[in-house]
């Protein structure tokens, strides 16, 4: 059999340029991302596959797979808002990603006061939705009260806190210049800005990209993916095309 090589280099360039495409859309427009963990309960569950826009903060190494040290600091850059919910790198690595709510802006002042938050000396209102919900911690369920808060800009979202052995108090968190304070919306599930020698402030330089909606969802404990026999009970049809808030 006689191979065509001008066929073969066609269908490598071919290759080439969709991987080349691949990339630029990866790194410049959006990337998905998935939850592994219940820190963001219970917006966002593990399981939950999501669209993040890398350009809506403009631009780092960090926008880029392997983080390249192409350039210093950010281009094109757009400052994030109080509520987004923000894919970033955690600073302890500088590899792994989180993603969290974010609640502190440069300058800000964050500490907790018998189990409230408060922003700048004042307190984030809330208001109760419902009482002893289960969520999940880890693979374990733990009780919370469910609230809606209000940030300062307007922005509304649910968080939920332990019904016991809640996170009460904290010293004042004074977030520096050019760096971010970030939370779990699941409050005592969650590794967050509050643990310094882990997560800490963040440089806007960590910042990856706004979270903006769920495209696809499963629920693990039921089945896996390539389980297409458990599809029917393990898929959260109800969450695809859900917008984050």
């Amino acid at each position: 059999m006689k191979i065509n090589k001008d066929y073969i280099i066609d269908n490598l360039k071919t290759l080439f340029y969709a991987l080349v495409i691949a990339l630029l859309i990866r790194s410049l427009l959006i990337q998905p991302f998935y939850i592994p963990s219940s820190s963001m309960e219970p917006n966002l569950l593990v399981g939950d596959r999501l669209f993040v826009t890398k350009y809506s903060y403009g631009y780092s190494k960090h926008s880029f797979p392997f983080s390249p040290p192409l350039f210093k600091g950010r281009i094109l850059t757009y400052k994030p808002e109080r509520g987004d919910v923000v894919v970033f790198k955690t600073p302890s690595d500088n590899r792994t990603d989180y993603i969290k709510r974010l609640i502190g802006l440069p300058g800000d002042s964050i500490q907790f006061i018998d189990g409230d938050v408060y922003l700048n000396d004042n307190q984030i209102l809330k208001s109760i939705i419902s009482k002893n919900d289960q969520i999940y911690c880890g693979d374990k369920k733990i009780t919370v009260n469910t609230f809606e808060e209000k940030l300062p800009n307007k922005k509304k979202y649910v968080a939920s806190y332990r019904t016991s052995f809640s996170f009460k108090n904290s010293d004042k968190f004074i977030v520096p210049s050019n760096h971010y304070f970030f939370l779990g919306d699941n409050r005592d599930c969650s590794k967050d800005s509050r643990f310094l020698s882990s997560v800490g402030y963040v440089h806007e330089n960590n910042l990856v990209g706004k979270a903006q909606f769920i495209f696809f969802s499963s629920n693990y404990k039921i089945g896996r993916v390539f389980e297409f026999w458990k599809w029917h009970k393990s898929f959260r049809f109800k969450r695809i095309f859900k917008k984050i808030l």
